[in-house]
């Protein structure tokens, strides 16, 4: 999928399968590589079809299924090193597989920076009371931005 998009200009951010047995989902979120402006309702017709030839002539998926593109959104999930790098400074939220600090499997403040390490990949984050903590990354659910709507 990677690969596919990258020939046409844009990134993975997301790819999930879901929905039912009988009516699968595969949701593949995608940003421009140039990041120059917003994923239109243009682009993810463009990548649905590219996706859809590629994906209906081989046996990748069954028969039928149901394909839906469309661009991160507001709250954009945070999948990768990178996008931890990329959006330091920014509010995100992070959920937990198990409680990150102090109990809480929610945290919410802002993003100070990213380091992988070959033995862990730690997130590290400004909680609104001012404590800065550092989160396992292994230890994520989720992640992803907070959108601060302007008043």
């Amino acid at each position: 999928m990677e690969e596919l998009l990258s020939g046409v200009g844009f990134e993975l951010v997301q790819l999930e399968w879901g929905g039912h047995p009988k009516r699968p989902v595969l949701r593949v979120r995608i940003e421009r590589s140039a990041l120059d402006r917003p994923v239109s309702l243009g682009d993810c017709t463009a990548v649905s079809r590219e996706i859809e030839t590629r994906l209906d002539g081989g046996d990748l998926v069954p028969d039928s299924y149901v394909l839906e593109v469309s661009s991160p959104g507001l709250e954009r999930p945070l999948t990768r090193g990178r996008d931890f790098r990329r959006f330091r400074g920014r509010r995100v939220v992070l959920f937990g597989e198990e409680p990150l600090w102090e109990g809480s499997r929610r945290l919410e403040g802002e993003l100070l920076g990213y380091a992988a390490h070959p033995e862990e990949s730690v997130i590290r984050m400004r909680l609104p009371q001012g404590d800065e903590v550092e989160i396992r990354r292994a230890a994520l659910a989720s992640a992803r931005l907070v959108h601060e709507w302007p008043s």
